[in-house]
């Protein structure tokens, strides 16, 4: 039987699912652009860019979220780039199962010699999962709870767009990466729907300040907004050391401080780790959270190797 603590587990999806953003967060978001933002583009023709990322969010708490993603991301020509990507969130050791594939299209517009404006549009599918067959509320006060008493698999479509304005050293998204709305538990034999999908804004930006040959700094944020929660803000500063190791701060206004760092091990390969320390109340029941990255680009024969000051 899987045991929780009905309080602490059901904070956390009304949490996660009532009152704040459905979809996952991310700290090392710069490195990972693509899965919010279709209209992301990287200029790198005959580059195949990929990336994985793992997050376990709020240690020690019980159900916690499981976050894992990963991106392939490659030009077409100059004016045409083309990915897609896969998003697992997990809630309650199992109990909540979300997939996400998605397949991105963007097309590019040059407006001069160093800045362009992408155009993108996403699509995919959302499989939506509940496990409750082995799922018991450890607590004599309550009972067994109606909404828990049926397993639900369901799928749902769900399409996106972005603008993604950039340069060699800024840039500027704004995207939805999902506009359909959909419930998930929604009302069964007279229980109340738990949870439903809402639309998400988000802002994003960043800039590179070459201080001087061996050093540059990099800040960045990136904005959310969705219905019914309060606006969720983003704000890091990265440096970058002799062009392969970087280390940086972010804070998440109201919810965490994180550090993190990532190293080139080839110049195609990049490890990186950052690490949140909760600030809200949610603080008290867990240990913070862990994120663990991965990039690779894959060169194809002829493919120039990219040598500006560009993160993102």
């Amino acid at each position: 039987m899987k045991k929780v603590s009905i309080l602490l587990f059901l904070g956390l999806i009304h949490s996660l699912y009532v009152t704040a953003q459905q979809d996952p967060e991310y700290t090392q978001y710069m490195y990972n652009t693509s899965i919010i933002n279709p209209a992301y583009a990287t200029s790198d023709v005959g580059v195949a860019n990929m990336g994985v990322l793992y997050r376990t969010q709020w240690v020690g708490a019980v159900g916690a979220p499981k976050t894992g993603t990963a991106f392939l991301r490659t030009p077409i020509n100059e004016s045409i780039e083309a990915g897609i990507s896969f998003i697992n969130d997990e809630i309650g050791d199992g109990a909540l199962n979300e997939n996400n594939i998605y397949a991105d299209l963007a097309y590019i517009i040059r407006l001069n010699e160093k800045v362009r404006l992408s155009f993108g549009a996403k699509v995919g599918v959302t499989l939506f999962d509940t496990q409750f067959n082995d799922f018991q509320l450890n607590s004599g006060d309550f009972t067994s709870d109606p909404a828990f008493s049926e397993n639900i698999n369901e799928t749902f479509l769900n399409i996106g767009s972005g603008l993604y304005l950039y340069s060699d050293t800024y840039y500027v998204g704004l995207s939805a990466p999902n506009f359909l709305q959909s419930k998930h538990l929604e009302d069964r034999n007279g229980v109340a729907s738990l949870g439903n999908e809402n639309l998400h804004l988000f802002l994003t930006g960043g800039y590179v300040f070459a201080l001087n040959q061996n050093l540059d700094f990099k800040p960045s944020f990136m904005v959310r907004s969705v219905q019914g929660a309060p606006i969720s803000a983003d704000i890091n500063a990265n440096v970058r050391i002799n062009g392969n190791f970087e280390v940086g701060l972010s804070y998440r206004l109201d919810d965490s401080v994180s550090g993190m760092f990532n190293i080139g091990i080839t110049p195609d390969l990049r490890v990186g780790y950052a690490y949140d320390y909760t600030t809200s109340n949610l603080g008290n029941y867990n240990s913070g959270t862990h994120e663990i990255m991965l990039l690779y680009n894959l060169r194809f024969a002829g493919a120039k190797r990219y040598s500006s000051p560009r993160f993102f």
